[in-house]
């Protein structure tokens, strides 16, 4: 394994004794440093999504024609590596352009300040994934949270504004966002990882969202297979009943058909067959989301067989 590098991380007080003002201002910015990319970790539950789509593509040429403008931020590790707060994009995309360093500033800053500063630079990005949110939101809230509870973690103004205010409105203050809305995409990190795909996909809005995830992950379960064997997500109303009947232990399979049975407005005139009447005739093979088109090549098959007898 590389040696790690030497840092000076910055000047101490008793340097700063025999420097003049522009001095201290120039050893006050930040050194950045040529890091082995192979030294460099994920944040721990980074919430954040690294995708391989067009943006990607012209980071990666960009750092191929010009190199990378503008550095990462890392957090050293007692083990010797380093931590990534923010820059995930930017090392994956010098790793496709075949750079084995990259140009990063190192601060040495508490777990808690990491985390807000990697939730901060990453809401920065103009495309945010609502899971992007519900788990950001979350991890941030709670680092304030914890910041409120230990005064040596923070300085005097954020401190004192904690005394005044609710994590939720400093996070809301932070972020553009309601307090009331932060909750609501907190909420989605209670939902089984396949409707919170559907949220990302834009399929399900997200009052609907935030319903379902009170429910238990056996009930979100049967509300998933019934969307894609009904072709069509709840309703807000429809999820408020679901959430008021599994408070009351009496959301059963049969009701979740039940409700997802009822014609909506502006719904599609749709063909509904029980899961459990063609079941049989599926292959074990076959995942549940792919039934619909096993199904649909089925009728194909028959209706080719039917043309040459």
């Amino acid at each position: 394994m590389r040696k790690k590098p030497k840092l000076d991380l910055g000047i101490n007080a008793y340097e700063e004794l025999f420097m003049d003002e522009n001095e201290r201002n120039v050893a006050r910015l930040p050194k950045i440093y040529d890091i082995p990319i192979e030294l460099i970790d994920d944040f721990p539950s980074h919430p954040f999504k690294v995708k391989m789509d067009e943006d990607m593509e012209n980071i990666v040429a960009s750092i191929k024609e010009q190199g990378l403008i503008t550095p990462v931020i890392l957090r050293p590790k007692d083990d010797g590596r380093y931590e990534m707060i923010s820059g995930h994009r930017r090392k994956e995309a010098c790793l496709l352009a075949g750079l084995t360093t990259i140009k990063a500033e190192v601060r040495e800053i508490t777990q808690d300040e990491a985390i807000i500063l990697m939730v901060d630079s990453n809401l920065q990005r103009t495309m945010i994934l609502p899971s992007e949110k519900a788990f950001s939101y979350k991890m941030r809230l709670e680092a304030i949270k914890r910041q409120g509870k230990r005064t040596d973690l923070t300085c005097r103004p954020v401190g004192d504004k904690l005394a005044s205010q609710r994590s939720g409105e400093i996070l809301g203050d932070s972020v553009g966002e309601s307090e009331r809305q932060i909750q609501r995409y907190i909420r989605l990190t209670e939902l089984i990882p396949e409707l919170l795909d559907l949220v990302d996909e834009r399929k399900m809005a997200l009052r609907p969202a935030v319903e379902l995830s009170y429910l238990s992950h056996e009930e979100q379960k049967v509300v998933y297979e019934e969307t894609f064997l009904r072709d069509c997500m709840p309703s807000h109303a429809q999820t408020i009943r679901m959430r008021k009947l599994s408070e009351r232990s009496m959301l059963t399979d049969s009701v979740i058909d039940e409700i997802m049975r009822e014609e909506k407005p502006n719904q599609i005139e749709k063909i509904h067959i029980t899961y459990s009447k063609v079941r049989m005739y599926i292959p074990k093979n076959i995942p549940y989301n792919k039934t619909e088109d096993y199904i649909v090549k089925a009728l194909e098959f028959y209706q080719n067989y039917l043309k040459r007898a």
